[in-house]
Order: structure tokens, then sequence, then C-alpha cells
């Protein structure tokens, strides 16, 4: 009766429309993932090995299949309206503890044996506390309770597949075969979750809003790729040390290439990919969704991690003044750093091709010279490496720029002319609020 009484004193849920947008709170929700991407590459960054960099990319692998859930969540109800946000709450919390017991998801079994299982209850938590909320506003549609019992499996066995990696290895005495175990649980996870999603063929899942949908994803890609730059900063040790024309150059290198990436999504795909995604409609909007959105962006987001490792191990070694510039660039850089944009730009590719049904030769070139380059530049400076790739990055978008001039331009002008429209819609709106003082205008 309690918790009644407070649902009638916030407010209801609301269901999405049509032309829904992303609500302000979804944003402050998303700097708890913000934490999460950080402390990924912070947790992989203190001692990159094959092993770290393999369970980097099964802890984002979850994370991601969470947002993805939570994202699914949304296109169903509000986020920010009634009492939603009081429960969502309760999930921002069970992230930040699942974010914070990250670095020991992967430790000794022995030493670390609490982290694990405040990282499976947290998962538990935050994935109930989603449930919750879809079976609420589901019960306004008869049956789609119903349909929402078909995924229940997939939570519940990756919920115990998370608490047999935290609970079983502790039992047994050989670590390395430890190690196997708990790994192979983990990759057990990210199988199930992300073949639920194949399998389950997107089971009574209308996607409402493909505006509130296309943009949350956007925001999530920038703001991946804003913590790059935070981790390039910070692992750089830029902050620790005194200004020198040597770090500020790194420094300048780090947002020119990560600004030609973000231009090579944002520019065209990106836009192109939102007209498609509202275009299509039932089944094949969709599986569209799931494709481009929820799974060729997480390659994408693996590769900005990886990317930001690697700028990160470079700008430490240009900053550092003991380190001459002329010495050739050591250690895992340069792989990770053009490794990662190789990474980013093939997601890139697939959701293109997924959204849009076609490939860009630019794109595929600038994968082949990234590839071809990664010996070299091991055999260059830390500076004249990452110069390098910087020159590969923004000569794509130069040579997007100049050979796709025409398309761009009538893209950019439809895209512009619906963006005023909406604008003018919403300042007509207004006008009501300025009824009876003439002298001043809408805004």
């Amino acid at each position: 009766m309690a918790g009644r009484r407070w649902v009638e004193r916030l407010g209801p849920a609301v269901a999405v429309a049509p032309g829904t947008r992303v609500d302000r709170f979804e944003i402050f929700f998303d700097l708890v993932f913000v934490f999460s991407f950080f402390i990924i590459t912070r947790a992989t960054a203190a001692n990159i090995t094959g092993h770290s960099l393999l369970h980097g990319m099964l802890v984002l692998a979850v994370l991601w299949w969470c947002w993805v859930v939570h994202t699914v969540v949304a296109t169903r109800v509000r986020l920010g309206v009634g009492f939603v946000p009081a429960l969502m709450v309760v999930g921002m919390a069970a992230l930040f503890c699942f974010a914070l017991s990250l670095p020991q998801a992967f430790g000794n079994p022995v030493q670390w044996a609490v982290g694990p299982v405040v990282l499976a209850v947290s998962y538990l938590v935050l994935r109930g506390v989603h449930l919750l909320l879809y079976w609420h506003v589901a019960g306004e549609k008869p049956g789609e309770r119903r349909l929402l019992l078909k995924y229940s499996p997939e939570l519940a066995m990756s919920t115990l597949l998370l608490l047999g990696a935290a609970l079983i290895p502790p039992l047994i005495d050989d670590r390395g075969r430890a190690d196997m175990v708990r790994d192979g649980l983990w990759i057990a996870v990210v199988l199930l979750q992300y073949g639920a999603g194949l399998v389950a063929n997107a089971w009574g899942w209308v996607l409402t809003s493909a505006e509130h949908w296309t943009e949350r994803y956007d925001f999530i890609l920038i703001i991946a790729l804003g913590e790059s730059i935070i981790s390039v900063g910070i692992g750089g040790n830029l902050l620790g040390e005194p200004v020198t024309w040597r770090g500020v150059t790194a420094a300048v290198l780090g947002i020119f290439f990560t600004a030609a990436l973000w231009w090579t999504h944002f520019d065209m795909i990106a836009p192109a990919a939102r007209i498609a995604q509202h275009a299509a409609q039932g089944r094949s909007r969709v599986a569209m969704a799931r494709d481009a959105y929820a799974y060729a962006q997480l390659v994408m987001i693996g590769g900005i991690i990886l990317f930001a490792l690697g700028a990160e191990e470079m700008v430490r070694q240009i900053a550092d003044r003991s380190i001459n510039l002329t010495e050739p660039t050591h250690g895992p850089g340069v792989p990770l750093l053009f490794g990662g944009v190789i990474c980013y730009l093939c997601g890139g590719m697939l959701f293109q091709l997924r959204t849009l049904g076609t490939l860009s030769w630019t794109r595929v070139g600038t994968v082949l010279v990234l590839a071809v380059a990664i010996p070299l530049a091991t055999h260059l400076p830390a500076l004249a490496a990452l110069s390098l790739l910087t020159a590969i990055c923004i000569g794509l978008v130069a040579t997007e720029v100049a050979v796709m001039a025409d398309a761009r331009r009538a893209l950019l002008k439809a895209v512009f002319e619906e963006k005023t429209t909406y604008e003018k819609h919403e300042a007509d709106w207004r006008a009501r609020w300025h009824e009876g003082t003439p002298d001043e205008k809408p805004r």
C-alpha cells in the first residue's frame, strides 16, 4: 500500500510516443556508464597482456548487454517521468557497484573472492530493475507479459553463470585451472546474452520511437569517445608533468585523430542511418535496430577502448622527458592504437552495411593502409607513429568530404530542413506562453 501511495504521489509511468526524444534523466543515468568505460580502460591499462585484453572485452560485452536491455526498456516507457526515475536510481546504484567491482572480476580467486560476488549481485539487481519496470508497464497490453517471460531464462542463466564465475574458482586449488573455469564461464555469459538476442528474433518488441533509439546510441558513442580523451589525459600522465611542447603536441594529435574518428561516423553515416531507421517499419525496423546499434556499435566501442589504451601508452612515451624523441616506440602502444582504430572503422562499416546497404571504398582502403602501417609504425618514434595515425585519419575525412561532396550536401540539407522544421514547430507551440506579451518574441 505504501508503495502504491508513493507511485500516486510521484506520478505513473508514461509510455513512449513515436516522436519521443532522449530525456535528461537518461543522460544522467549514462554518467555511470561513462564511469564503467573508464574503469575498464584503467583496469586493463594497469597490466596490458593478452589475458587482460580478453578480460576487458568480456567485461565490456556484459556491460554493453546491460546497456542494450536498458535501451529496450526505454523504448517502452519514459525513464524520466513519474515514479520511474526513483526506481532507476536503484539501477544506477547497482551499476555503480558493478563498475567498482570490475577490477577484481579477474583477479586472484582467493584474494578477491568478494568482488566477483558483488559484481554478480549488482548485475542481478540492475537487470531485475529493468525486468520489474517492464513487467509493470507491460500490464497495459494483454499478452505482453507472457512475451516478456520468454526473455527471463537469459537473465536467470547469465546471473547463475556470473555467480559460478565468482564462487567456483576459489574452490579449485590449481590457479591455472581456476582461471580457465572463470574465463570459460564469462565467455558462456557473453555467448548466452548475444545468442539469446539473435534466437529471440525480437519477440513482441516494437520500436515506437526510432528517434529516441538512434539518439540514445549516438550519445553513448560520443560519451565513449570523450572517455577515451579523458583516459589519454590521465593515463598519459599529462596532468602529473609540467607543461612541455612534447606533451602539448601529443595532446593536440590525440584530439585531432579522435575528432576525425567522430567525423567519420557522425558527419554522414549516423544521420543517414537515422533516416533509414525511421523509414523501416515492423520487424525490419527492430532487426535493424538490433543488428546495427546493439551489435555493430559494440565493435566500435571495443575499438575505442583499444585505441584509448594505445594512445595512452604513446602519449606517455612522448611526454616522458627521460625518453629520447628519436628512440623507436616500445610496448603494445602501436598495435593497440592502430588496431583499435581498425576495429572502430570495421564496426562502422558493419553499421553502414546493415543500415544503408552500402560500403565505402574509402573506409576499406583506410583499414588496409592502417594494417600495412603497423609494422612500419613499430619502428618509428612514438611522436612520429602518432602523427602517422592522425594523418591517415584526417586523410580519410578529407577524401570523403571531397569525393562525396554532392551526396553529403544533399544529406545535410535534408537533415537541416528537418531540424529547422522541428524547431519552428516547437517555437510556434511555445508562443502560447507569450500570449498577452506581444512585445516579446517566441523562443
